[in-house]
């Protein structure tokens, strides 16, 4: 029989204190987030078993989780969908169960090459993080009948289950919170149509402008992305317009990052010049030298609602079936300027 891994086990191969180890598995305070989701990757790779009652033990099952996110998220951009992955890792740990994640290549995205943990019979269940092609989604449900729940994107079928944040909503709101501030010339940068979430802040922006009695401008549209693979690129997109706008509102907080680096290289100052906002409130240390003004999404409630109707799912119990929508916040950082 396997020797059960200890915190004494996973503290030792990191090089931290016992009681750090149990507090990040536990979800207390008083460590770095990189620290913590450091220590839930080693935790659930090690096979760490969360130590329970005998009264809830006896009580919950254990199920094997499979997680598929696309490769075009695992870029040095994607922070967001990485620690979400994260987060639900921990989530299905604190549960009593385990993830196993996959990464879908384009080639098997585009060839309808199924997941090997589900071919494999791996997997209790499927949590999709990011979206894939709803022709890819449609093989996987026809081909195993395997419980999922999609997470950060829906398909509006009327046929699914996921939860999603309020991307039109909240877009809506920050835009609006710039007008507050005395802007009217703002612009929009992202690439419409390369996901959902973009697509609905794009409206959302689009809404406030209406709302103030102005139409959008073609040239103040301004995408980052490829189109097709998602992939941020900043020496092929962000190309400024000739007549600047005295705001810009961003469809990630990494877009609005790279925006600002580009803004200061052309001679502009954020926020004396030009105010910027994100969303999401996720970035890297290091990678702004500002604080964001940006609107707050709650990756761990968004996480924890999927897992929990995942688990509910697979065990055949009730579930808020369909797709759920959380609202978010504003968070305002050293990004605007009253005007």
């Amino acid at each position: 029989m396997a020797k059960s891994v200890r915190l004494k086990d996973i503290a030792e191969k990191i090089g931290v204190s016992t009681v750090t180890v149990s507090k990040a598995l536990s979800g207390q305070k008083g460590m770095s987030d990189e620290m913590r989701e450091k220590i839930y990757s080693l935790a659930n790779e090690m096979g760490y078993i969360p130590s329970v009652s005998r009264k809830a033990f006896s009580n919950q099952k254990s199920y094997t989780i499979g997680v598929l996110m696309s490769e075009r998220y695992m870029d040095e951009y994607s922070t967001f969908y990485n620690r979400m992955n994260q987060q639900v890792s921990q989530l299905v740990m604190e549960k009593g169960s385990f993830t196993m994640m996959e990464v879908i290549s384009e080639d098997m995205e585009k060839r309808g090459v199924l997941p090997r943990l589900i071919s494999d019979n791996k997997v209790d269940g499927i949590m999709v993080i990011g979206r894939l092609s709803q022709k890819y989604l449609d093989e996987i449900r026809n081909e195993s009948g395997i419980a999922t729940v999609y997470l950060d994107f829906c398909n509006h079928s009327g046929n699914e289950d996921a939860v999603v944040s309020d991307s039109y909503n909240g877009a809506y709101c920050i835009t609006n919170y710039l007008f507050d501030m005395g802007h009217r010339d703002i612009a929009f940068v992202g690439t419409v149509m390369a996901s959902g979430t973009i697509t609905d802040r794009y409206f959302g922006y689009r809404k406030a402008l209406l709302e103030h009695g102005l139409e959008y401008r073609e040239d103040w549209i301004i995408p980052d992305r490829d189109k097709d693979t998602g992939v941020i690129d900043a020496s092929k997109y962000f190309v400024l317009p000739q007549e600047m706008p005295t705001a810009f509102v961003c469809n990630c907080d990494i877009t609005a990052s790279i925006l600002i680096k580009k803004l200061t290289e052309k001679g502009y100052k954020v926020p004396e010049d030009i105010s910027v906002v994100g969303y999401d409130n996720c970035l890297y240390p290091g990678l702004c030298d500002i604080k964001i003004t940006t609107f707050g999404v709650d990756s761990y409630e968004m996480g924890r609602n999927a897992v929990l109707n995942l688990l509910r799912k697979i065990g055949k119990e009730r579930y808020r079936q369909g797709v759920m929508i959380l609202e978010g916040h504003l968070i305002e950082g050293e990004s605007v300027k009253r005007r």
